[in-house]
């Protein structure tokens, strides 16, 4: 198959959702295939890293030759292959990533190791052609809740981060705490909507300090004693809980804002991204600060190869390849220069 824009194999393996999709460099999605782990890991109530891994290697290869078959292509037809390097649950992202070695290996093609919050970072420009940098992200999943001024490819301003848990974090505690199943998420969210937001009286940490970072950690003792004083609700402690996280979200972004005049856009990535009560919530402040609001499309919010796979594609442009050596990273920060912050904060 000839194609004037270029081709890239994306695949992700971070956490507990294998994915491959090919991409190409005018925003075309040829295919995606996902397969997600949440009945493996649903006694738990959690993901456990070592199944995490063993179901990635199963998964892998049957979902990249689908990815290939579906999009009419092959290897060969290919321009790069890119796959999450990290951070990461890192036997998953080994996988992923040998696998794609592998491949480029067997190809012939140039290989592009992503991070994978580069991949939540570049993906509303996958679908809206329009947003141009710089733009203010909120990233916020389970594992990262931070701010950031994205000035291009590879150029992070880190402006806020969490400094113990992040926010989905919080969500995937809170649905455990409550027995509302896993993922926690989304589990929680639709709790939330059969219950009352102003019910169970919770804090909002960190609300209206100077700096703009994060706390959540405060929130899930608070979710901890609820649930134990067996006077609520699960519905109303989640529709509490969800409405504690808007409002923190919120102020802390309201900080970021003012730290990045140069901003044209508010732009919400990551899993949690996904929530629509936060959607709608960051939407009004952007309107209300001038900016456009961008979130990517539900599905591409949550882990997916498509955004590896333009991220990829958005690196690939600019000659920025790497060598078979690379290594997979458990941690990888997108601003490696900012600085450490109290607590946790490391985990940014």
């Amino acid at each position: 198959m000839s194609c004037k824009s270029p081709l890239i194999l994306g695949i992700e393996s971070s956490c507990d959702e294998t994915a491959a999709a090919v991409i190409t460099g005018d925003r075309q999605i040829l295919s995606h295939r996902l397969a997600g782990q949440e009945r493996e890991h649903a006694p738990y109530g959690g993901v456990v890293p070592e199944i995490a891994a063993r179901a990635h290697v199963e998964a892998v290869m049957p979902l990249v030759e689908a990815a290939l078959a579906d999009a009419k292509l092959t290897l060969a037809d290919l321009d790069a292959i890119a796959a999450t390097a990290g951070p990461g649950l890192i036997g998953g992202v080994m996988v992923g990533l040998v696998t794609a070695k592998a491949l480029a290996h067997a190809a012939n093609k140039p290989l592009i190791a992503v991070n994978h919050l580069e991949g939540h970072a570049l993906s509303p420009r996958l679908t809206d052609p329009d947003l141009e940098f710089p733009y203010l992200l909120l990233l916020v999943s389970g594992g990262h809740c931070q701010l950031l001024s994205v000035d291009g490819v590879g150029r992070y301003r880190r402006l806020a981060t969490t400094i113990d848990d992040a926010a989905g974090e919080a969500f995937d505690k809170t649905a455990k705490l409550l027995g509302l199943g896993f993922p926690g998420g989304p589990a929680v969210e639709r709790a939330a909507a059969e219950g009352e937001p102003k019910a169970v009286p919770l804090p909002r940490p960190l609300f209206g300090s100077p700096e703009p970072h994060f706390s959540f950690a405060g929130l899930k003792s608070a979710v901890l004693r609820a649930r134990d004083a067996g006077t609520h609700r699960p519905q109303d402690i989640a529709a509490s809980f969800q409405a504690a996280v808007v409002d923190c979200l919120i102020d802390r972004t309201r900080r970021a804002i003012e730290r990045a005049p140069e901003a044209t856009a508010l732009v919400v990535a990551g899993g949690v991204a996904a929530n629509t009560a936060i959607r709608a919530a960051l939407a009004a402040l952007a309107g209300d600060n001038g900016l456009r609001f961008v979130a990517p499309p539900l599905w591409l919010c949550t882990d997916n190869a498509a955004m590896i796979g333009w991220a990829g594609a958005e690196r690939f442009a600019l000659g920025l390849t790497d060598g078979l050596d690379v290594a997979a990273r458990p941690r990888w920060p997108l601003d490696p220069a900012a600085e450490t912050v109290r607590g946790a904060g490391v985990k940014a």
